[in-house]
């Protein structure tokens, strides 16, 4: 089984007139990558993987497999109807990767059984490390505690994504040890290695991931006040990476900085100028405070 503790980025995918952009897709991952963060997240949200092909998602992860090391990629794998999922889980699972990341089923909103026995199903099938993605925001569906508790515990399931917004379950699971919780609400990195989580999945660590991975290593030294101190050099850009739907202001910032095009896909659209004033002002006290 693979083993999910530190800093992975929640990926974005680089597009250029319509297409995916593989020439900057190659230099993003060599960016991230040469940062010392654990691994990237292909295809999840950040990615904009919902309006992809399944085509286009594979191309994209073997375009970062010819980059990236063994053990370096998550591939998000997501959808309600079943049948479809699996058969998505196959193709992606031929690939050597370190697991996929699975949300619950979206929109037709499941009983706590019927979610319990989606992930039974795909873990089942799984070759490879299941990540459970709980984002009940995006997926329109709450996994409860006990729900949640129990799924983790089959063995092909590592980790859990938690977006759950309740600390009471992020307390019970990681005082479980059933599965590696790794926060995927950036302002909550702190928080969560405090109380012995496993790190993050992290959309805003694309820019100065060096300094999240510092932190966890101050964290991990016990070096809680200087760990403090980089949650809060990083603070600022960690709340304007969310001022608009994500991950509309993660690509203006590496547009900024000459990395990707600052396009999206429809229906998402690229964040106002008004944000990108403000964007450019958080990145230069960023790279002031760094230097």
């Amino acid at each position: 089984m693979s083993h999910f503790r530190g800093i992975w980025v929640a990926l974005a995918t680089p597009f250029r007139s319509g297409h995916v952009d593989f020439d900057a897709l190659e230099g993003l991952v060599k960016s991230l990558l040469s940062g010392g963060v654990r691994g990237l997240v292909v295809c999840g949200t950040t990615g904009e993987a919902a309006a992809m092909s399944k085509d286009e998602q594979l191309e994209v992860l073997d375009a970062v497999l010819r980059i990236a090391q063994r053990g370096q990629v998550i591939m998000g794998l997501s959808g309600n109807n079943l049948k479809e999922v699996l058969v998505f889980q196959k193709s992606i699972q031929s690939r050597d990767i370190a697991g996929v990341l699975v949300p619950a089923p979206y929109y037709i909103w499941p009983s706590q059984q019927g979610i319990e026995s989606f992930f039974q199903t795909v873990a089942d099938a799984s070759s490879i490390s299941v990540v459970l993605y709980d984002i009940p925001y995006r997926t329109g569906v709450r996994i409860e505690r006990e729900t949640i508790r129990r799924i983790v515990r089959h063995p092909k399931i590592a980790a859990v994504k938690d977006c759950s917004g309740h600390v009471e379950t992020t307390m019970a699971l990681i005082a479980d040890g059933n599965a590696e919780i790794l926060t995927g609400e950036d302002i909550q990195i702190f928080t969560n290695l405090a109380l012995g989580g496993a790190g993050a999945i992290s959309a805003s660590a694309h820019i100065r991931p060096q300094l999240y991975v510092q932190m966890m290593q101050e964290m991990d030294k016990g070096d809680v006040t200087s760990a403090r101190a980089t949650l809060y050099r990083l603070l600022p850009w960690i709340k304007m990476a969310f001022a608009e739907p994500n991950p509309a202001v993660i690509k203006a910032a590496l547009s900024v900085q000459g990395l990707i095009s600052n396009e999206l896909r429809e229906p998402m659209q690229p964040c106002s100028e008004m944000t990108i004033e403000r964007l450019r002002a958080v990145l230069s006290n960023l790279a002031h405070q760094s230097a």
